[in-house]
């Protein structure tokens, strides 16, 4: 399926800045689906025990993977979002920093874990997430977006771990 047809190019969504509106493929059941499953295929063998996914595409994504693949999945939300005791880290952006948060006992040591979002910008949130899993003892099983922005070289941020994605801009 030819996934890029299902996304939008917003010019100047922002003064110079083109957004890459992925609404026409959530409207899409057949396009969503295929989403879902690819990203499922390459994550099967993953031996991954939870996703975690950054509000709030991220969670789009990430919720249905987790089902599909029979994981937990685990919420990372802006600070004050989440309704019991945190961890959590500071990330620098293209345009200032940022800080995610995550339940503390949301991992464990022992865990392996999927990080899962719509698309790869910069690389600074899923940097944030790396370090949100890491530091709480678990490991990193694999990175997986549906877009990645490749003139952005967000990929030099992810530590070295691989990852997968399903259309690169």
């Amino acid at each position: 399926m030819d996934l890029r047809s299902y996304v939008r190019d917003v010019l100047d969504f922002k003064p110079g800045i083109t957004f890459f509106d992925i609404t026409p493929l959530l409207a899409d059941p057949a396009a969503f689906h295929y989403a879902i499953d690819a990203l499922a295929e390459r994550y099967k063998d993953s031996g991954a025990n939870k996703i975690v996914a950054a509000e709030a595409r991220g969670f789009i994504f990430g919720a249905p993977l987790a089902y599909r693949l029979g994981v937990g999945f685990v919420p990372v939300r802006k600070p004050g979002k989440l309704p019991y005791k945190t961890t959590s880290v500071s990330y620098e952006l293209e345009y200032g920093s940022d800080t995610l948060q995550m339940h503390v006992d949301a991992l464990q040591a022992g865990d392996h874990v999927l990080i899962i979002d719509d698309l790869l910008a910069t690389g600074g949130t899923t940097n944030g997430m790396i370090k949100l899993v890491q530091n709480s003892g678990a490991d990193v099983a694999g990175i997986g977006f549906l877009i990645e922005l490749g003139f952005l070289d967000g990929e030099r941020k992810l530590e070295g771990i691989p990852h997968e994605y399903l259309l690169k801009l």
